[in-house]
């Protein structure tokens, strides 16, 4: 399994195992985690600016505990214009029940499942018309290998905006079914 801690960032990550590898992506299996998810205005900076603010707000102590709770990697965000989620995976040493609850009515703390998806790495900055090519890219390449897709992307960014462009690291997750049916 990989994930866990960021050496670099000491940023906790969801856990996963490689499940293959093709050209331009790979499959990876996550283990259930669970979140905290907050409806956004869709995919554009003011949209997540808003969105983090809500869910950061909720971990720095804006809960009925008002206990802090670490910050984890990578920040998920998927939906269209008008019509968009953005969540943070809660440390995994906690559970759904021993999580504080939020004062926002609006941050949403959910069970997920394990999930298959194929993933696309990239770096630089990311926004909403290159965050959509390389869906389209992603999705092109998974039905090329015969895969089938089962949700929308989700953009998964891993670095703060003050880290340099060339070094941030995002992906485009896509769920997908596995094993991929002969």
């Amino acid at each position: 399994m990989k994930g866990g801690f960021d050496l670099a960032n000491q940023l906790e990550e969801p856990r996963y195992e490689r499940l293959a590898t093709y050209d331009g992506f790979e499959v990876r299996r996550y283990a259930p985690t669970i979140e905290a998810r907050v409806k956004t205005a869709g995919l554009g900076s003011n949209s997540s600016s808003a969105g983090f603010q809500r869910i950061a707000r909720y971990i720095f102590g804006g809960n009925k505990e008002r206990v802090s709770i670490a910050m984890t990697a990578p920040v998920q965000q998927w939906g269209g214009e008008g019509d968009g989620w953005m969540s943070f995976t809660m440390p995994s040493s906690f559970s759904l029940e021993s999580l504080p609850e939020p004062m926002d009515a609006g941050v949403f703390l959910l069970a997920c499942e394990e999930r298959v998806v194929a993933v696309l790495s990239f770096s630089g900055r990311y926004h909403a018309k290159k965050s959509a090519r390389l869906s389209e890219t992603l999705q092109g390449l998974v039905v090329k290998e015969g895969l089938d897709a089962v949700a929308a992307p989700i953009l998964a960014v891993y670095d703060g905006p003050m880290t340099l462009p060339f070094r941030r690291r995002n992906e485009i997750l896509l769920p997908v079914n596995w094993p991929p049916e002969p």
